[in-house]
């Protein structure tokens, strides 16, 4: 089975607090406060799959029904249990451009995008979104070979992020200045939820080179981290 490097770490481009007030804006969850935000434990408090991936690649694909040929990036990866009881895996790959659009991976993905990928990666037991989400038995020989595919955000990519979700079972509550859970309300039905954040891989490349040629530029990896998102 094809196993594909990761690299090192280095600081996230964004704060996880910034992030996190982002994402609550766009929900339409109020301001806040936070006294002290979640960082992951620096010991195993939970389950957490070993995760192998390889560098974003860009792909043209001639799509049925579009008159022109359309771009989608993609990164292959391969998940394992290494622990000792099966889990779930139910994987999210969000990726932060440098316009601070988040695009979520595999939404209304033509399948000739993932054939294509397929025949060029060459890894035999590749499946799609779909069908590597479920129960994740341990052992090297149970590890899954997936692929999280995107439409091009951004003609010239730069420096952007990839946030890797469905790793571990660690989370944590946000909590106000004094203490008190946040709680994002829903404003059609008023039904109250905590606002939580989870141990997430964030992921950082930068690609040299311009839209006029964006093919062939050289992918770079400046590095990961385990935050809380």
């Amino acid at each position: 089975m094809r196993r594909p490097t990761c690299s090192g770490a280095v600081r996230p481009i964004i704060s996880p607090v910034l992030a996190l007030a982002v994402l609550l804006a766009l929900a339409g969850a109020p301001a806040f406060a936070v006294d002290k935000y979640p960082v992951p434990s620096p010991y195993p408090i939970s389950w957490q799959f070993h995760f192998d991936h390889g560098t974003p690649k860009r792909i043209v694909v001639d799509v049925p029904g579009t008159p022109h040929p359309v771009a989608y990036w993609y990164m292959t990866y391969t998940v394992t249990n290494k622990g000792d009881k099966p889990e779930e895996f139910i994987p999210q790959f969000d990726m932060l451009s440098e316009d601070g659009k988040v695009t979520h991976s595999d939404r209304a993905i033509p399948p000739e995008v993932f054939r294509k990928i397929k025949l060029e990666e060459g890894i035999k037991l590749l499946v799609d979104s779909e069908h590597i989400e479920g129960t994740l038995n341990p052992g090297d020989d149970e590890a899954k070979d997936g692929v999280a595919i995107w439409p091009e955000p951004l003609r010239r990519m730069g420096t952007f992020s990839i946030f890797v979700g469905g790793l571990s079972g660690e989370f944590a509550e946000i909590k106000d200045a004094d203490g008190k859970p946040l709680v994002n309300k829903d404003p059609k039905t008023g039904e109250e939820t905590r606002v939580v954040v989870r141990k997430t891989l964030q992921l950082t490349f930068h690609v040299i080179g311009d839209e006029v040629r964006p093919g062939p530029d050289e992918d770079h990896p400046k590095g990961e981290e385990w935050i809380m998102r």
